[in-house]
């Protein structure tokens, strides 16, 4: 399996970082040098199909190798770019080998250090291999971990044919980390009857629920008067922006909450007094939850607006994506066949919702139900991200036993 390893570290070198508010797709050219690489990688694996489209999706068809025409055709899907949140320029990663259970330092001369007790989940991975940044960019296990377990299992599958399985169809994506990985994505042009994406964390987990999700802009319009002339005159956008954050319910913050409590993220807060600027995010694992917390913040600039007798605050509000759920639950199926797959490696299936979205729970609004199983990743879009090499193997032999599986169904 150190295939799986060479891929990640070659995917993780090359700069896919997608960026906000682009008026191109793929948000960055930058995208489509991994997606280049991975046609040609595709195509030396003998998948003549290979090919990358106007938007950047690359796709490939793994053709069945048994001649029953009855297996249903399924997809692997992964992302290529990485979070703006934090550069994935110049990556140097990092082999923590044997794993003592101790702080890792990832940089000495930055003193940047990460503690079991701060990240908690490097407790399960005494005497694992990890692979970490080296403290001064992320790391891109989301998803080029997924992206290379993908690969690996078609190279395995296409190693061993005395493994059956039906037509596997693979698919890399742009820009999801930036909401619009499949805006452009040909359903029924990929051909599968269900699909994976493979962008989750912890090894183990399988993920059929997300988040309802909506993007919230607001534009402050103050006014700005000398201060020392000020009284009665000047009205701070930025003070009121504060003011506007101050009625949202504190304890909604991503930072108090788990599991399927929904929150209030705010992402982006700037400006000056003549006018402001904030950002949100919206999230929440039940509909009408979602609403509510939609109509909240409505209703918070309509108070504010009334206090200051008039529109001072501009609020546009964009859904999503929603839970897909309510689309994969009608095919219990797929959900059997990933856990069967995790438990038949030797893993401890992991059922938990997704405290963020994935490429599949749009896919699965379009015709393709897409639940999302593991990587190994933890800690995505920040310089602490990691991820246990075992883990990666264990994604791959999940992979071609679900690929197995499906056929023998």
């Amino acid at each position: 399996m150190q295939s799986v390893i060479d891929r990640f570290i070659r995917y993780i070198k090359i700069d896919t970082q997608s960026m906000r508010k682009s008026e191109t797709y793929p948000s960055t050219e930058k995208q489509l040098d991994l997606a280049r690489l991975l046609v040609e990688e595709l195509k030396a694996l003998g998948l003549e199909d290979a090919a990358m489209d106007q938007y950047g999706y690359v796709t490939a068809t793994l053709p069945a190798n048994t001649d029953s025409a009855d297996i249903p055709v399924i997809g692997f899907l992964a992302h290529m770019d990485t979070s703006p949140d934090l550069s994935g320029t110049h990556v140097n990663p990092q082999f923590v080998e044997n794993y003592d259970g101790g702080e890792i330092v990832l940089n000495a001369e930055k003193d940047i250090r990460m503690s079991p007790e701060e990240f908690p989940d490097l407790k399960k991975y005494v005497g694992k291999t990890l692979i970490t940044t080296d403290g001064t960019t992320l790391l891109g296990a989301d998803d080029k971990a997924g992206v290379a377990e993908i690969m690996a299992a078609a190279e395995y599958l296409l190693e061993h044919p005395e493994i059956k399985h039906g037509t596997v169809k693979i698919g890399f994506t742009p820009d999801e980390e930036v909401g619009s990985g499949v805006d452009h994505f040909d359903v029924p042009g990929f051909g599968a009857d269900f699909a994976y994406t493979v962008d989750g964390g912890e090894v183990g987990e399988i993920q059929y629920e997300n988040f309802n999700a909506a993007g919230a802009e607001l534009t402050i319009h103050g006014r700005n008067v000398h201060p020392g002339k000020a009284k009665l005159k000047m009205r701070n956008a930025l003070l009121i922006g504060m003011e506007l954050n101050e009625l949202l319910p504190v304890f909604e913050r991503p930072e108090f909450t788990e599991k399927y409590e929904g929150f209030f993220h705010l992402y982006l807060f700037g400006g000056t007094v003549e006018e402001a600027s904030m950002a949100y995010i919206i999230r929440d694992h039940d509909r009408d939850k979602f609403e509510a917390k939609k109509a909240l913040l409505v209703h918070a600039v309509d108070y504010i607006n009334a206090k200051y007798g008039q529109p001072i605050i501009d609020l546009e509000i964009t859904d999503q994506y929603y839970n897909m759920r309510e689309q994969v639950e009608p095919h219990p199926q797929i959900i059997e066949t990933a856990i069967q797959a995790v438990r038949a490696v030797g893993v401890t299936p992991k059922i938990d919702p997704v405290r963020g979205g994935t490429d599949g729970s749009r896919l699965s609004y379009m015709g393709l139900p897409t639940p999302n199983i593991f990587t190994g990743g933890h800690y995505g879009h920040g310089k602490f991200e990691f991820i246990p090499t075992f883990a990666m193997e264990k994604a791959v032999e999940v992979l071609v036993k679900i690929a197995e599986l499906v056929a023998e169904s």
